[in-house]
C-alpha cells in the first residue's frame, strides 16, 4: 500500500490524516496517510527514512516549509515563488518534486466556498513568513486593487516585495504604517492564533462588510478572529477550508485525480 503523511511539530492536532484517508475511500485509491512529529534539526534524516522505508509524497508543515524547499529536486513554478514546500512527491526516478498548494488552496476557499471575488479589493497580508510566502503570488494574481504587508520586522517584508515584483505590487510596511488605511480583506498569516495571542492591529483597519481570514484553524475562534468580529467583520473565518483545499491539490498531485474536496469540508464544519 502507497504510504503518505504529514510532518511538523507540533503535529498532534493535524486533521490532515482523516482528510486524506477520506479523499482516498471517495476515490477509490488504496493508500495510507499518518502524522509524524518531525522537529527541524531532525528533519532531514526522516525525510530519508520516509522515502527509503517507501514512502510516496509527504506533506510538510510547521516548521518545516522552507526545509522542505531546499531538499526538493524540483519545484514547481509556485512553489519556486514561495520559498517553500508543503508538499513533496517521489518521481519515478527517485528524485522528489516541490510543491506549494497552500496558495491556490486559500483562493479556492475564498472564492469558490466562501464567494468572494479578489478583483479591485484592498487587502492587507499580516506576517512576513513561509505562510505569507504560500499565498502572495495567487493573491496578487486575483488582480486586487492594493496588496499591503505588514510584519513588526518590515525588513522580512521588503524582501517580499521585491521577490513577488514580477507578479505584482506588494507595500511592504511595518503595523503603525497602516494608521488610516482601511481593508477590504484582512488575512492574517502569523503564528500568533497558534499560541492564543494577536498581531498588533489597530482597530480601524476594517473597512465596510470587510472579510477577516485567519490563516490557523481551530476548534474555537482564534484570537484573530474574536478581535475582527468585535471590530464589525462581515465575516471572520478560521484556515479550515483552506487546510482542505490544499490538501485536495496536493492529493491531485501524488495520486492524478481530485477528490471532493466541498463534500469533505462540510462533513467537518458539521463534527466542530
Amino acid at each position: 500500500m502507497d504510504q503518505y503523511a504529514v510532518v511538523g511539530f507540533p503535529i498532534g492536532h493535524s486533521m490532515s490524516p482523516s482528510i486524506h484517508q477520506t479523499f482516498a475511500q471517495q476515490t477509490g485509491q488504496s493508500l495510507s496517510y499518518c502524522a509524524i512529529e518531525v522537529k527541524p534539526e531532525r528533519f532531514d534524516q526522516a525525510l530519508a527514512d520516509f522515502f527509503q522505508s517507501g514512502g510516496k509524497g509527504l506533506n510538510c508543515t510547521v516548521p518545516l516549509k522552507e526545509l522542505a524547499f531546499e531538499k526538493a529536486d524540483q519545484l514547481t513554478e509556485r512553489a519556486k515563488f514561495s520559498g517553500a514546500v508543503n508538499t513533496l512527491k517521489q518521481l519515478p526516478d527517485g528524485s522528489l518534486l516541490g510543491d506549494n498548494t497552500d496558495g491556490v488552496g486559500l483562493l479556492t476557499d475564498l472564492s469558490e466556498n466562501l464567494g468572494l471575488s479578489l478583483k479591485g479589493m484592498r487587502i492587507l497580508v499580516v506576517g512576513a513568513g513561509g505562510a505569507a510566502r504560500g499565498i502572495l503570488g495567487p493573491l496578487l494574481e486575483s488582480g486586487p486593487s492594493e496588496l499591503y504587508l505588514a510584519n513588526r520586522t518590515v525588513a522580512k517584508a521588503q524582501l517580499m516585495e521585491e521577490l513577488f515584483a514580477p507578479i505584482g505590487q506588494i507595500h511592504a510596511c511595518e503595523y503603525a504604517a497602516l494608521a488610516g488605511k482601511q481593508f477590504d480583506l484582512l488575512i492574517n498569516a502569523t503564528s500568533a492564533s497558534l499560541s492564543g495571542e494577536l498581531p498588533p492591529l489597530m482597530d480601524t483597519l476594517l473597512a465596510k462588510g470587510a472579510v477577516c481570514y485567519d490563516l490557523a484553524y481551530s476548534k474555537q475562534p482564534t484570537a484573530f478572529m474574536q478581535w475582527a468580529e468585535a471590530k464589525g467583520a462581515a465575516l471572520s473565518v478560521d484556515g479550515l477550508g483552506m487546510l482542505v483545499e490544499q490538501a485536495a491539490h496536493a492529493f491531485n498531485l501524488w495520486r492524478g485525480i481530485m477528490p471532493d474536496s466541498k463534500k469533505v469540508l462540510s462533513e467537518l464544519k458539521q463534527g466542530e
